[in-house]
Formats: structure tokens, C-alpha cells, sequence
């Protein structure tokens, strides 16, 4: 008999441990978040331990409160609020407990005293918590975490401005109402902080954007020319294309060129009587020979064009 009292006695504290167990859990799905950002990825887990914080951002005390001329906001980030002591006094409570265990089943409740009775009104859930950039140009500066709650007579919601303070956790000690039933709070923490969890090097930087810039250029400049040529010029087939015999005649006329620039450079240093006036006078004639390559085909487009 005593151990049956015994074991009736420790079932509810069981039973409580348990559900803090599962809410812990469940907090770390709820509060991951990542951002990329160019080459970097920016990670946000405001649930992960820290030194000064083995709960992360949770509080606690299973609860944050602020309270601002006769209104008091209660709420608990990246999961539902648990009262050890001093929980809301409500004559009522829906969507969240009610009455008896008000604030024990919702992530977020405002209590507003109204006929000289305390009416707690239920502003969050934790299935509708989403975490977001708080500013995408400065990653760095913090997330912001949003819940909501719908009812029949109330759709509200309370943001949480989370700032990313490494020294230590400050707040909440402001609150906003932004609408009929929406609220705002700002707290700072070292759980907002970012940490850089992958920098990836891909892509080829201001050089590869300036090949895919000449790449649509010249695709475009095809495309503009081939539509010209077979709508206003009637030029049908693979001859609408324009410049094509300077386009086929390019692999040849390129060979010839670098085999001649190995020459031009390669006499020199044979002959060893080679001087810089006769260098140079070598390098203007190889620009002149491939200006003229370069200037070819644009003169061909401008004259047949308008031919």
C-alpha cells in the first residue's frame, strides 16, 4: 500500500517532467533557421545550448512577461509556456488551458483587465511560430520570431524582435500593440547571433559575371541578326546567320594568327640582335593585323543591314 501511494504520488511529477521534455524537443525543430546569403550561410538555433544559457533562448522560468499599463504579455519563445509560480489569474482562458491551467497549452497570451475582471486572450500557438531574417542586408543583426493564433472572436499575433547581443540577455521590456490584436516585443540574446556554418568559393566572382554579361551579348546580337536577316532581308537557311563566313573562317584565321605571334616573338630571341624599337615595331604590326580581324565583321553587319 505505501508503495502504491508512493508511486500515485510521483505520477504527476513524472507526467510534468515528461511534457517539459517533450516541449525542449520540439523547441529545437521549431527554432532552426538558416539564411544564404552569396557564398555564405548564415545558421540561427536559438534553442542550442550556450555557456550562459543551457536552454538557449527559452526562458527559464518557462515564461517571458511584460506588463504595460494594466496589460500583461506572456510568452515563451521556441516552444509553450510552463508556470512553477505565478501563472495568469483569468476568468477565462480559451485556446489555452482555460481557467485551471491557463497558459499551460499556448505560446503566447495577453491579459487585459476589463470590468474589473482579468481577460487573458490567446495570441500564439506554438504550431504557427515561424522564425525570419531580421534584416537581410546585415544577417548578423538578429531573426525575428512570429506566432499567431486564429479563434472565432480573435485573430492575433505577437512578433519578437530577437537582436543578437553576445555580452549577455536583455529584455523584454517593451511592448507594442500594432493592431486590434497584434503585439510586438523586443528582447536582445547571444541565441541571435549568426554562425557562419558553410562558405562555398563556386563561381568565377566579377570575372564570371562579366563572361555570362559578353555571352548574352553576343547571343542576343545572333539572335537580333538572324531575325533581321530572314524577315527583312529574305535570307533563308543557315545564311541567315549573320557574318557566317567570318564565323566558319575564325578556328583557321585564329590558328594562323597565334602561329604567327610565336614567330614574331620567337625571332628575337634567336637571332639575339633583336632590339626593343624592333619588339615593338612587331607588336603595333600584330594589333593593326588583329584590329582589322575584329573590325571586319562589324563593318560587313553595318553594311548588309542597310544594303
Amino acid at each position: 500500500m505505501i508503495m502504491g501511494n508512493e508511486s500515485r504520488r510521483l505520477l504527476p511529477l513524472v507526467i510534468f517532467l515528461f511534457s517539459i521534455q517533450l516541449r525542449v524537443s520540439s523547441a529545437f525543430g521549431i527554432c532552426e533557421h538558416t539564411f544564404f546569403d552569396g557564398y555564405k550561410l548564415y545558421n540561427f538555433s536559438l534553442a542550442s545550448p550556450l555557456p550562459s544559457f543551457p536552454h538557449g533562448v527559452l526562458s527559464e522560468d518557462g515564461f517571458y512577461k511584460v506588463a504595460v499599463n494594466g496589460t500583461v504579455l506572456w510568452f515563451q519563445l521556441c516552444g509553450g509556456m510552463i508556470f512553477n509560480h505565478d501563472p495568469p489569474r483569468c476568468v477565462e482562458c480559451s485556446g489555452c488551458g482555460g481557467p485551471s491551467r491557463c497558459g499551460m497549452e499556448c505560446s503566447a497570451l495577453v491579459t487585459i483587465r476589463a470590468g474589473g475582471y482579468h481577460v487573458c486572450i490567446t495570441i500564439g500557438q506554438v504550431s504557427s511560430t515561424d522564425v525570419s531574417i531580421l534584416d537581410k542586408l546585415n544577417p548578423f543583426k538578429g531573426v525575428i520570431l512570429r506566432m499567431s493564433s486564429s479563434g472565432k472572436e480573435h485573430n492575433c499575433s505577437l512578433s519578437v524582435s530577437m537582436l543578437c547581443d553576445s555580452t549577455g540577455a536583455q529584455g523584454p521590456d517593451l511592448m507594442e500593440k500594432l493592431g486590434t490584436c497584434e503585439y510586438a516585443a523586443t528582447l536582445r540574446h547571444p541565441s541571435a547571433c549568426a554562425t557562419i556554418t558553410s562558405i562555398h568559393g563556386n563561381g568565377f566572382g566579377w570575372f564570371g559575371n562579366l563572361l555570362i554579361i559578353v555571352i548574352c551579348l553576343f547571343g542576343a546580337y545572333m539572335v537580333a541578326g538572324t531575325v533581321y536577316r530572314h524577315f527583312f532581308l529574305g535570307v533563308h537557311g543557315i545564311e541567315a546567320i549573320p557574318d557566317l563566313d567570318f564565323w566558319v573562317s575564325l578556328p583557321h584565321r585564329t590558328q594562323i594568327y597565334a602561329s604567327s605571334l610565336v614567330r614574331q616573338f620567337r625571332g628575337p630571341s634567336a637571332s639575339q640582335g633583336g632590339s626593343y624599337s624592333q619588339v615593338s615595331a612587331k607588336l603595333r604590326m600584330i594589333c593593326r593585323d588583329w584590329f582589322s580581324v575584329i573590325r571586319s565583321p562589324i563593318e560587313h553587319t553595318h553594311l548588309s543591314y542597310f544594303n
